[in-house]
């Protein structure tokens, strides 16, 4: 924690629109709490399409959450679920902590019910927020049902820039598979605003919020 006692939260992102919905969080969460940012959106395309496991890949995440960590962070938030895993693994040691986006998503998804729906627009992350969710099941000690869905066309709206219509075919999307599913899982941060849109009798859980409590309570920012 800094010398006036506010700490500062590092965030490791792969897409600009994320550094005002974190930054929004940290403001109304914790407004003393101070700021710094990685934005490497190729780092993202580079692991869809490699493997975000790969030697190159994972020098440039260590890389990027060196930088933050040089910025001062008290503690680092890597924001992208399909690197996010990698991230956790390889910072697990060093001496500024790592909050993996997904893992506070994943205990509150575990703790809703055992039949578990996992939405994405990228299959890319598909993969890494299943493995979480197992990962926390057995740890829990309970039995989960897991069913993925991919958001047909959502990724073009956003990185197109039209959230408008991103937001609404992934809540096409969660609104399709309700009956189902005891709670369902946003895979990635970017659609953490999806829940507006839905008025459904169940959970519908995002990671931001979670991930950014758990960041401001391992430093005990106020």
């Amino acid at each position: 924690m800094n010398a006036q006692g506010n700490g500062i939260i590092g965030f490791l992102h792969t897409a600009e629109p994320h550094r005002a919905t974190f930054d929004g969080l940290v403001s109304e969460l914790a407004p003393r709490t101070r700021i710094v940012t990685v934005v490497e959106p190729s780092l993202l395309a580079d692991a869809q399409r490699t493997g975000p496991g790969t030697p190159s890949i994972q020098r440039r995440i260590v890389g990027s959450l060196d930088e933050l960590a040089a910025d001062g962070a008290d503690v680092v938030v890597c924001t992208c679920s399909t690197i996010a895993g990698e991230a956790e693994k390889l910072y697990a040691h060093r001496a500024v902590p790592l909050v993996r986006i997904d893992r506070p998503m994943a205990q509150a998804a575990v703790a809703s019910g055992s039949r578990l729906a996992v939405v994405a627009a990228l299959e890319s992350t598909l993969q890494p927020t299943v493995r979480l969710l197992r990962e926390t099941a057995r740890k829990r000690q309970t039995q989960v049902e897991i069913t993925t869905h991919v958001s047909v066309d959502a990724w073009a709206h956003f990185t197109s820039g039209d959230l408008p219509n991103y937001y609404a075919t992934v809540a096409r999307t969660c609104a399709g598979i309700v009956g189902s599913c005891d709670a369902i899982v946003l895979a990635q941060a970017s659609m953490a605003p999806v829940d507006a849109l839905l008025d459904l009798d169940l959970p519908v859980l995002a990671s931001p919020r979670l991930a950014v409590e758990a960041a401001i309570t391992r430093i005990g920012a106020v």
